[in-house]
């Protein structure tokens, strides 16, 4: 609650201009559409941190007062004194888990789509691609020379149907419009081809609408997109993108690992907050804060590498994502054992 005015002001100040520009932009849109979504998102991505910090506070000011060591002289273990750190991290966390699945990506959806329509000069988004391959399942391809997003439309597309090796049918069209309304294609000057053993068939017209097992946004891979979906949604797409033979998934695989891990990490951190600042030391509260907060920047310098190297073709997502949590694990029992005796 103290950080988040902070951050918002810093963001406000770097922003303002931007919003100035225009000037059918009210305070109410702003607050409403891009601040609420925007506080929600950074309150929870940071909130496993912010329960770090807050810990090692109390339990200083416990620790500074003698409180622990008359805790302790009455009979009362490490481990029942930790119980209710570890019942109230398990409740933060299992809010993170769900909002991180569920609400935060509707929250990072929010914040893209106002970014891109007050605040970026250039867009985001891509408008066009170009040259693309795209593989619906294992008998089925697509290409597509230039594809446009806001138009809903393509040239030069082709659709081909193997068995094993053998092409079997074969569709060119001169262009693709895609339409939302009830997610059909329509093909213009197109020609249907089917490959046969002693002859083959052609078939040609004008318009032919159609269904394809594919979206547009199918044809885009940016990891920005898997921000804005949903757990549910972004499990589905990396399983169909996979079956179409993507390899370029890993950036989605991080993001979806990342929306558990940070949550568990609540959970390890409150372990060695407590452990660090259970011991009355020299210098009071501000050594326990030192060390805590150093503690925090090492975590989430392992984190950001962890995401990196996750995200490169010939790495382990899950791998990468989950071995910061397991190394802090490591150092929490170490604490945990130390702070027992």
């Amino acid at each position: 609650m103290i950080l988040i005015p902070i951050i918002v002001a810093i963001n406000l100040s770097e922003k303002i201009g931007r919003f100035l520009e225009h000037p059918d932009l009210g305070a109410a849109e702003i607050v409403v559409d891009y601040y609420v979504p925007f506080i929600l998102y950074y309150g929870i991505t940071f909130m496993p941190l912010a329960l770090f910090i807050s810990t090692i506070l109390f339990t200083s000011q416990l620790a500074a007062k003698t409180e622990i060591v008359a805790i302790h002289s009455s009979g009362i273990s490490f481990t029942r004194f930790l119980r209710p750190y570890l019942i109230g991290a398990s409740i933060i966390a299992l809010v993170t888990l769900v909002a991180n699945h569920f609400l935060v990506p509707h929250a990072n959806d929010k914040v893209e789509v106002f970014e891109e329509n007050y605040v970026r000069k250039r867009p985001k988004t891509k408008n066009n691609v170009s040259n693309v391959n795209l593989q619906l399942s294992a008998n089925d391809f697509i290409y597509v020379r230039n594809y446009n997003f806001p138009r809903n439309s393509g040239s030069d597309f082709s659709y081909e149907h193997f068995d094993g090796l053998e092409l079997k049918y074969k569709i060119i069209a001169n262009s693709i419009r895609f339409k939302p309304k009830d997610s059909t294609y329509t093909l213009s000057n197109y020609k249907k081809r089917w490959i046969r053993k002693w002859n083959d068939s052609i078939a040609t017209g004008r318009v032919l609408d159609t269904t394809f097992n594919f979206f547009p946004n199918d044809l885009i891979y940016v990891d920005y997109l898997a921000k804005k979906m949903p757990s549910d949604e972004l499990y589905e797409h990396i399983k169909i993108s996979e079956n179409r033979g993507v390899k370029s998934l890993n950036n989605y695989k991080v993001e979806l690992y990342k929306r558990s891990s940070m949550p568990v990490a609540a959970i390890i951190l409150t372990v060695i907050a407590v452990g660090l600042a259970a011991r009355k030391r020299r210098g009071g509260i501000g050594i326990n804060l030192a060390v805590g907060v150093s503690a925090m920047f090492i975590y989430l310098f392992f984190l950001k590498v962890a995401e990196v190297i996750g995200a490169g073709a010939t790495a382990n997502a899950m791998v990468m994502v989950w071995l910061p949590n397991v190394i802090f694990a490591g150092i929490a029992f170490y604490i945990y054992s130390n702070a027992k005796r």
